[in-house]
């Protein structure tokens, strides 16, 4: 849902598909339909409210697979069935497979079948709820090397994110630690940007 969540984002703020799949969140296809998804519920419009985690994902819903790929153990599905409802291991119906039916296909495709006949396990999920400026969310990831201009050479940088919980709106900057001294000046920053965005 992160994945989603942060391409729209981007789409919110004009960004082409083309840029946002060099940054390597999504593929071109998968972009251009999930835009066009986006379209359709009217979730671009920077001046409407961003939907919540569970409207995209009841809107995107789950992946699946071409219909014309038929598994190789599909034969076998009802055994298979029986198995898993008796809470038999992958790699035990896959030994089975063999030993009684003579299979010869791979494993992967008998965990594929186990995951098509499995009963699917709802996510325990609780929305949490917040009042504009209410909460802020702050992390830390992997940046690109840059060039520390204090000392003259390339250097590993981290991505300081805060992402406001009731707009979403969101400041990234690149800073060279994650130590304490670091956060005060990219607290104050952040609260200074988004003071100057609207509905920050």
């Amino acid at each position: 849902m992160f994945q989603y969540r942060q391409v729209l984002v981007r789409m919110r703020q004009g960004d082409p598909d083309r840029a946002i799949a060099r940054s390597g969140l999504m593929g071109r296809r998968k972009l251009a339909a999930f835009r066009a998804l986006c379209e359709r519920e009217g979730w671009l419009d920077p001046a409407t409210m961003p939907p919540e985690d569970a409207q995209i994902a009841a809107a995107v819903g789950h992946a699946r697979r071409a219909s014309s790929t038929i598994s190789s153990a599909e034969e076998h599905r009802e055994s298979v069935a029986q198995w898993v409802a008796q809470g038999v291991n992958g790699v035990a119906i896959h030994a089975a497979l063999c030993r009684e039916y003579g299979y010869i296909g791979s494993y992967s495709s008998v965990y594929r079948l186990i995951q098509s006949v499995a009963p699917s396990q709802p996510d325990a999920t609780v929305p949490l709820q917040f009042a504009p400026a209410e909460a802020a969310q702050v992390d830390f990831g992997a940046g690109p090397i840059l060039m520390d201009t204090a000392c003259l050479r390339e250097r590993r940088t981290w991505c300081f994110v805060m992402t406001l919980c009731f707009s979403r709106h969101q400041y990234l900057e690149f800073v060279f630690d994650q130590t304490i001294a670091t956060w005060p000046g990219c607290h104050r920053r952040a609260f200074e940007w988004f003071g100057r965005v609207p509905n920050g």
